[in-house]
């Protein structure tokens, strides 16, 4: 009796725990291939400079305190992009302390040669926007930031004009512009056409692949490198998908989670530099990096990925 009973109880303990031992061998595997490949890299148009595919976004995430447990996952968080690979980490005086942090996170870890640093410039006027970038540099604890953008296309003409002189001092490797809205891409392309510039950052994700018809194509044409944010749609792709079992096929791709579902959708356009999906937990900093090794889907792949996520 006690032998069935022994039986019974490991095959409930067995059908209890088959979906949460699936979890962790997938994360395993996830965890596993990030390790042992190289991140892919696209290169920048204007430089040839190679770029790794996956970075990081900091909005929200990075905004915290001085406390050791606000800032300890962090940290692990931008050791971790750096040891899989990943150098782009991207902010704006928009975002809080975010900048702030970075610089003194990237300076205690040493980390700051190792990292491709990116900000913003928002707000109206020469010397505001001055001041502005002034304070990212400061706030950073750098001589050189690696991008300045204008945030939002806010006085886009005055800002392009102070970044140029200051690119061709050094203080700047690349300038670009941003926009986080597509109601906004018609502005975006005006100024594509008329300005020089290294960069463009524009939302892009399967919840909203509205930049694939013009901007990706004029990025292209113009010699422009693309970085991605809300690569996740803001989150809203995920509440919709965690609950869905990844599909067999995704394996043709090594894929090994959602995240690195959309997120090699995204990457696998040949006019995305990088894409930067935002995170503040070491662990999600790992599967994201996933996304940025192996076997890209191609484009039959990608409107198959497409088509499966409008039926969910």
């Amino acid at each position: 009796m006690r032998r069935e009973m022994s039986r019974r109880d490991a095959a409930k303990l067995i059908g209890a725990g088959a979906g949460a031992l699936l979890l962790q061998i997938n994360a395993s595997r996830s965890f596993a291939a990030v390790e042992s490949s190289t991140m892919l890299t696209r290169n920048i148009p204007s430089s040839g400079e190679p770029l790794p595919v996956i970075g990081l976004g900091t909005w929200q995430t990075f905004d915290v305190g001085p406390s050791d447990a606000e800032r300890k996952p962090l940290g692990q968080v931008l050791a971790e992009l750096v040891r899989l690979g990943g150098k782009v980490v991207d902010s704006s005086p928009m975002y809080g302390r975010s900048e702030q942090v970075i610089g003194e996170l990237a300076t205690q870890l040493q980390l700051q040669p190792k990292l491709f640093l990116a900000t913003k410039v928002w707000t109206r006027g020469r010397e505001a926007g001055i001041e502005s970038m002034e304070r990212s540099f400061a706030r950073f604890q750098t001589k050189r930031i690696d991008l300045m953008q204008v945030h939002n296309l806010v006085d886009v003409s005055t800002h392009l004009r102070t970044m140029r002189e200051w690119k061709a001092q050094g203080r700047f490797k690349y300038i670009g512009i941003t926009h986080y809205n597509e109601s906004a891409f018609a502005d975006l392309e005006k100024v594509l056409r008329s300005e020089k510039v290294d960069f463009v950052q524009i939302n892009y994700s399967l919840a909203e692949p509205e930049a694939e018809q013009r901007i990706l194509p004029l990025a292209a044409e113009r010699g422009v490198a693309v970085v991605v944010n809300r690569p996740f749609g803001g989150g809203d792709l995920f509440s919709r998908l965690r609950s869905k079992p990844l599909p067999e096929w995704t394996t043709e791709f090594e894929c090994h989670s959602w995240a690195q579902f959309l997120l090699k959708w995204i990457v696998a356009h040949s006019a995305v530099t990088c894409a930067i999906p935002a995170t503040n937990k070491p662990q999600h900093l790992i599967d994201n990096a996933g996304a940025g090794v192996g076997r890209l889907p191609d484009a039959k792949m990608r409107q198959r990925m497409a088509e499966y996520v409008r039926t969910v």
